[in-house]
């Protein structure tokens, strides 16, 4: 029976690997060293993996004296398998060495102490460094030199591991590991996937047209699949303690050769003809020297490989002198059935993985499906039409008002159509109220694609009947512009850290007609509307936009108290909605009818007389407001007559 003793069992080769122990037959135990923050990271992970029961978590940390640990907890382990490391290119010498060089060596120490029967240390090629041509795997220290904190340390801990004798130990050492070549998936942005976002746009070229490219050099890839599966092989043959072993492609991928392997995949033009490179290499590197000297030449480059996803830390990695020979691995593995796949068969696995998992552009892709749309004063007319509205088109809409039953019959009706939809009953005149929605939607869904204002206030009522009502001020202002603002600004860091997010804001036609007797709900509007505008032009490069629709009278239940508005003509919430829909899909800043803008125009082409006309159709249309009842009301005519007399005589005036 066999017992193993795993650290980095959470990571991106761990968590294979110890699935693969567990599911070996004669496997007793496989403790595995966690931090305590890490455990609910592992139990989640226990949850898919076979006979979890043989699982032991051991909690400890690599930095600390003997891992934390009593080794006499694991006397007699048989195998102790060392993954944990720092793989980050970015992080600095001081991190790099607590985890890669301290950490070897607290494990070495834990090991010899629990009388550890064989320990298998995970390398890197990267410890051939700066090495130009064959490197075997019976070569260690050449006298070459490292580019970065991590190749260096990788060296240094596996110089550790050799220098020891106190328990035996094999050497494994994968090269630029990338994701499982049957389903593709990867835990994060390296090596080759920080140039798929440009493949990727590439394919908007014709697919036909050739392509010339410089000579960059070479890469070496390997499936992470491929390594588990080695790895579990070869742990478990006869070999002499300090065997090593190289998991890279015997034969290194030319870069141009890597780039047509995910072209094809993409649709995007090939490369047909490569040019040697040493001249443009040789500029290239003289430039990026000049522009370093520059007083912010270095933070500016490093500011445009950042919005290009590329750190600056990685382009010198990105392609090798190193041939890495593999004799001894390919021989150990041959018959075993683990053999190392050609990149060309298995990128577009590797491809469609990112692209629905780790393209940072997913986000922005056009369309509704799948997204998730928060609509505000969704239980009734506009909000509720557009909430079926994008739900019709696959997106799922999150349902935020104050009626909660109300919501909840919108929601059965999405759901019974076949859509996805989740209520949030909510007050959004109450700032608490509002930032609970915020924390309770993102805890809930992660995150936020649309966001429509649509929930609103109208106050129909003069001037001159307001001057005791500053409340009806405060009262439009809260929901038409303070609560929508509060839920903007609480959801605009999400949006922003996933670069998209696109906010509509349900304003009205009246901006652009300035109608009489809605003062408190057209200044409201107002402000929403430029708040829209201006923020719009400081977050644009975050990708987070906005947009307002200029709406024209809708018949829903906030103008149903007015009884003025019942023969005059106005749009069904449905149309509403789908004014809605074309902002979400096409994001303008304003989305115009033409009455909107005809109105603009004689606005602006005859200001005197636009204001003229307003005032006499204010003197036509009664009062609605209930402080109006009682009073004496001119006949139209007369109205009209005796508004004219009055501009007439103080012109002449």
């Amino acid at each position: 029976m066999t017992t193993y003793f795993v650290t980095g069992a959470t990571g991106f080769l761990g968590k294979r690997l110890v699935a693969r122990l567990l599911s070996r037959r004669d496997t007793t135990a496989v403790h595995v060293l966690v931090r305590n923050t890490s455990r609910d990271r592992l139990a989640a992970l226990a949850r898919d993996w076979p006979n979890a029961e043989r699982l032991v978590p051991a909690v400890g940390d690599l930095t600390e004296a003997l891992l934390g640990l009593d080794p006499a907890g694991y006397d007699g382990v048989d195998h102790v398998v060392h993954l944990g490391a720092i793989y980050d290119f970015t992080a600095d010498d001081a991190a790099n060495r607590a985890a890669n060089v301290e950490g070897t060596r607290n494990l070495l120490a834990f090991a010899a102490a629990a009388g550890a029967g064989l320990l298998h240390h995970v390398s890197s090629i990267a410890v051939a460094g700066d090495h130009a041509g064959r490197f075997t795997e019976a070569d260690f220290d050449l006298g070459q030199s490292f580019s970065s904190p991590y190749h260096a340390t990788k060296f240094e801990a596996e110089k550790l591991v050799r220098a020891q004798s106190d328990v035996p130990f094999r050497i494994y050492r994968p090269s630029a590991v990338v994701g499982d070549s049957r389903t593709g998936e990867m835990d994060k942005i390296d090596g080759p996937y920080y140039f798929l976002p440009a493949i990727s746009r590439l394919a908007a070229l014709p697919k036909q047209l050739p392509l010339a490219a410089p000579d960059f050099g070479a890469t070496n890839l390997v499936p992470v699949d491929y390594v588990v599966a080695a790895m579990e092989n070869l742990m478990h043959r006869e070999a002499p303690s300090g065997s090593t072993y190289h998991l890279a492609s015997p034969r290194p991928q030319k870069l141009h050769e890597v780039y047509n392997a995910f072209a094809r995949v993409a649709g995007a033009p090939r490369v047909r003809t490569t040019v040697p490179s040493g001249l443009l290499r040789s500029t290239a590197s003289r430039l990026a020297t000049a522009v370093d000297r520059l007083p912010t030449g270095h933070a500016t480059r490093a500011a445009v490989l950042t919005e290009l996803g590329i750190p600056l830390e990685v382009l010198p990695h990105l392609n090798m002198e190193v041939e890495f020979d593999t004799a001894r691995t390919t021989s150990e593995l041959y018959g075993s059935g683990v053999h190392l796949p050609e990149l060309r068969d298995y990128a577009e696995p590797l491809y469609r993985y990112w692209r629905r998992h780790l393209d940072p552009d997913h986000a922005r892709r056009p369309g509704l499906e799948g997204r998730v749309v928060l609509i505000t004063g969704a239980s009734s007319g506009i909000g509720r039409a557009s909430a079926l509205a994008v739900a019709r088109r696959g997106a799922k809409v999150l349902l935020v008002a104050r009626r909660a039953e109300e919501l909840e019959d919108v929601r059965s009706e999405i759901t019974a159509a076949g859509g996805e939809a989740a209520t949030y009953p909510c007050d959004l005149t109450d700032g608490d109220a509002v930032d609970s929605l915020v924390k309770a939607v993102l805890a809930d869904h992660g995150a936020v694609d649309v966001l429509v204002n649509n929930a609103g206030r109208s106050i129909r009522r003069s001037v001159q009947l307001s001057t005791e009502r500053f409340h009806d001020y405060e009262r439009t202002m809260a929901i038409n512009y303070f609560g929508p603002v509060r839920l903007i600004l609480g959801l605009l860091p999400s949006m922003a850290e996933r670069r998209f997010g696109h906010v509509v804001n349900v304003t009205t036609q009246g901006l652009q007609t300035d109608t009489p007797r809605f003062s408190a709900y057209l200044a409201s509007k107002a402000a929403l509307e430029e708040f829209g505008l201006t923020a719009g032009r400081e977050t644009l490069s975050d990708g987070v936009t906005f947009s307002s629709v200029r709406m024209p009278l809708v018949r829903t239940d906030m103008i149903a108290p007015t009884g003025s508005y019942r023969g005059l003509p106005a749009s069904s919430p449905e149309r509403a909605a789908a004014l809605v829909v074309k902002a979400i899909e096409r994001r303008p800043q304003i989305l115009n009818l033409p009455e909107g803008r005809a109105a603009e125009l004689a606005s602006l082409a005859a200001p005197d007389l636009a204001r003229f006309a307003a005032h006499l159709v204010y003197r036509v249309m009664p009062e609605s407001a209930p402080e109006a009842k009682g009073r004496a009301r001119q006949p139209a005519p007369a109205a009209v007559a005796g508004a004219l007399t009055r501009l007439v005589w103080r012109r002449k005036a």
